[in-house]
């Protein structure tokens, strides 16, 4: 088959989204090489398949609106030139035609240029006319955008708009109280400042812009006070705000809708798939509009006019990036890692260093959003918000034990074996095996006591401070969640049904919704320590991933880390748990009581260190407090003794307790035949599909669930043998599928499997898109290599 050449691909763009060259029964011809003249055959024939025929190399098309006055001007190039050669020359054409919009395209890379705006910006694919119309109606104006004023006040004014006016407001006495019942959101300083700085750089011709603010300093109120300065000066028509957590969606809309609801609209874009358009701020997860290219398939390019990425490190690393480039428009990065936190690695091997591959995404973040030197459009750090008194340095616990003491070592836990022949050795654990090859229950159980022995306790009822523990993993949150229960039974008797920690992880049924129940602190329902005062039951969630980033629970007053952290980001997240400052006396149900009580600020947090952390990432905190944990006596590591056990091979260890192997999988494949293979894969599907909790878990898109449940319960069974390479056959796939694509399939997520070359076509389109190669007479060798 020949290759597709820039005339048939541009050709092919056009029709996919509505363009006609010819009449047909959904309307006239929308494409002349000339105003007013129609194309013949003819001409079409007579350009080349790709535009060799003409002397100069490029044809410029005009693009028409349904009154068939010029909208587009399209200038198609052959694909050995850069279509942004010329492009004075289009714009002249354009000018000349009153067409407000140029698309650059050479076949392989496309940029849609808005005479109204600055500069070209690339496209992975047209747009259709009613599209372009309606970002024709769109009238950005960066002079309007940066002479807005904006005051403190300037979220209030939506929320309330004659705030001023109100009685209760005139009264100094009743101010506090009047903005505390009614909710109003004044911007703080450094906040105005942000959005400030957004006006200069827009000013200064800049379209996109990044955020760091520590964790707890409001950047979703600044978020909301720049969304709404768009908006209010017609510098967006529509904003897309990105997540990348379930839990973040529903928090970061539950937040606009409080703040800017009286002015513009928020959705989810899951819960109102068919009215998304109608929406002022659409909020989605990455992930949603990743899902079976959602992102091209159901949106134009010219859909938003600000982007704006929540933790923007992640949310746009890997193939997210196709997401947040596919949109033109401004851009907005926020980020609560630093990027000076992450130092330069002294490794002598930097690329295994974890923090190395931490400080390249970062740095890679800072360059997306136009900021190459390191320096952010807006910075304010923990320590800036520290110094002004909006957030709580941690108070660092550093506790170890001696098998942690081991662990940590440079020479590890060492243990003799020895195998059935007598012949003795040595085998070496390190601070990666704990919990996955290396298991010490009495560990665990040191951990615990501490935690409860030194945890900060609730300044109103006097109970244990609310606290979120981060495990290993599923196993080791239950085994933490069951040591905790029982030792809160031994020291508050009666107070609690095994419901003084709770386990909110993946697998466990409804999570999501108890991190809210907690954070609105009805977590297994109301303490019963004291009268009047609203607070969570539960005193303690054990999670390992879930409540690690963006997670607003400010009455935190413990956090634990009962496992190592090899990732600076997750361990400044995990930190910014607990910095947030919060009243205790907002909870509080009598009003007389609260009166009486005044403010009772949360004046510090404990952050209990069992790994060595913030050693290990060089935190510059002073250690107020280094524990002495009670030792625990090394048991005899030879072989026999009650205490002790041999590891044979790399299997695991049981510190105290007999050895045994948790995890193995074996793959049998049988004789199969013609018939078996293709009767196999809707047999699978139809198990799959009756497995409830196998449908829970894609249901609510927690595919990493969903693929342990496949090969925990369905793969590798005696009476079909399921496994990837026997359902691959099955449905006839050229190449490898993961268990995600296999479960996609089964549920009706896709239709089918997208062939080898289907996903070569797609990771290219990824590639034009974020690279932005200028060497366009190059992309057809690097489609070949795409194709290699």
């Amino acid at each position: 088959m020949k290759e597709a050449t820039a005339r048939i691909k541009i050709n092919k763009m056009l029709e996919e989204v509505g363009w006609r060259f010819f009449a047909d029964a959904n309307g006239p011809a929308n494409v002349v090489l000339e105003p007013n003249v129609k194309v013949a055959y003819s001409d079409i024939d007579a350009l080349g398949a790709d535009f060799e025929k003409l002397a100069d190399g490029f044809i410029d098309f005009l693009l028409l609106d349904q009154d068939g006055k010029p909208l587009i001007v399209l200038e198609a190039k052959s694909e050995s030139k850069n279509p942004l050669l010329g492009k004075e020359q289009a714009r002249k054409y354009a000018r000349s035609q009153n067409a407000r919009f140029i698309i650059l395209s050479n076949g392989n890379i496309h940029y849609l240029w808005d005479l109204e705006q600055d500069s070209p910006v690339v496209i992975s694919k047209f747009p259709g006319p009613g599209e372009i119309k309606n970002h024709y109606a769109f009238e950005p104006n960066a002079e309007r955008l940066s002479a807005e004023p904006v005051d403190r006040d300037f979220i209030v004014l939506t929320q309330m708009p004659s705030y001023a006016s109100e009685a209760a407001w005139k009264n100094e006495q009743e101010r506090s109280a009047f903005i505390e019942k009614a909710k109003l959101r004044f911007l703080r300083d450094y906040q105005k400042r942000a959005v400030t700085r957004v006006q200069e750089a827009v000013r200064e011709g800049s379209t996109r812009f990044l955020f760091e603010m520590a964790t707890g300093t409001g950047k979703t109120l600044t978020s909301a006070a720049v969304i709404k300065l768009f908006l209010k000066t017609r510098n967006a028509k529509r904003v897309l705000f990105l997540v990348d957590r379930l839990e973040l969606e529903v928090q970061a809309d539950k937040a606009f809708k409080e703040l800017l609801r009286n002015d513009f609209t928020s959705i989810i874009y899951k819960e109102q798939r068919d009215d998304w358009r109608k929406a002022d701020i659409v909020v989605t997860t990455v992930q949603s509009l990743l899902f079976n290219d959602k992102y091209r398939r159901f949106f134009a390019p010219t859909d938003f006019d600000l982007v704006i990425s929540d933790e923007a490190h992640r949310s746009i690393g890997g193939n997210a990036r196709a997401v947040f480039e596919y949109f033109i428009g401004y851009k907005l990065g926020l980020t609560a890692t630093p990027k000076d936190f992450l130092k330069q690695s002294k490794s002598h091997n930097p690329t295994r260093d974890p923090r190395e591959t931490e400080r390249r995404m970062m740095l890679d973040t800072y360059r997306t959003f136009g900021c190459e030197t390191g320096e952010p459009t807006f910075r304010y750090s923990l320590l800036d918000g520290v110094k002004d008194g909006f957030l709580i340095n941690p108070y660092v616990v550093d506790a170890r034990t001696s098998v942690t003491t081991q662990l940590l070592s440079d020479r590890g836990f060492v243990i003799d074996v020895a195998d059935d022949d007598g012949n003795t050795g040595q085998e070496t654990f390190a601070v990666r095996d704990f919990e996955k090859r290396f298991f010490a229950e009495a560990t665990n159980g040191a951990f615990c006591q501490t935690l409860l022995k030194n945890g900060l306790r609730d300044p109103i009822s006097g109970e244990f401070g609310k606290t979120i523990v981060f495990a290993v993993s599923q196993n080791h949150a239950a085994k933490l969640t069951q040591i905790l229960n029982e030792m809160a039974d031994q020291l508050w008797p009666g107070k609690y049904q095994s419901d003084f920690a709770m386990q909110v992880t993946s697998q466990v049924p409804d999570a999501q919704r108890m991190t809210i129940n907690f954070a609105n602190n009805n977590l297994g329902g109301h303490s019963a320590f004291t009268a009047d005062y609203r607070t969570s039951k539960a005193r303690v969630c054990v999670t390992v991933g879930m409540m690690t980033t963006g997670y607003d629970c400010p009455d935190i007053l413990n956090l634990a880390l009962m496992r190592p952290i090899f990732s600076p980001s997750d361990f400044v997240q995990m930190k910014g748990r607990g910095t947030r400052g919060h009243n205790f006396a907002d909870q509080v149900v009598d009003p007389t009581k609260k009166t009486s009580l005044g403010r009772v600020a949360k004046k510090e947090f404990r952050l209990f260190d069992f790994f060595a952390s913030c050693e290990y990432f060089e935190e510059k905190f002073q250690y107020d407090e280094e524990l002495k944990l009670p030792q625990i006596a090394a048991a005899p590591l030879g072989i026999g003794g009650d205490q002790g056990s041999v590891a044979t091979g790399r299997s695991t260890f049981e510190f105290t307790e007999p050895d045994q192997v948790v995890y193995q999988v074996e793959q049998q494949v049988g004789p199969q035949g013609m018939r078996v293979d293709r009767e196999l894969f809707q047999k699978f599907e139809q198990i799959a599909r009756s497995d409830q909790q196998l449908s829970d878990f894609v249901d609510q898109q927690n595919w990493d669930a969903a693929a342990r449940r496949v090969i925990e319960e369905l793969f590798d069974k005696p009476n079909d043998y399921f496994n990837l390479e026997r359902l691959r056959q099955a449905a006839g796939v050229d190449r490898r599928i993961s268990i995600r694509e296999l479960l996609e399939k089964a549920f009706g997520h896709i239709s089918k499997f997208k062939s080898k070359d289907e996903l070569i076509e797609d990771e290219f389109r990824k590639f034009v898109l974020d690279q932005k190669p200028e060497e366009a007479d190059r992309l057809r060798q690097i489609r070949y290599f795409f194709e290699a």
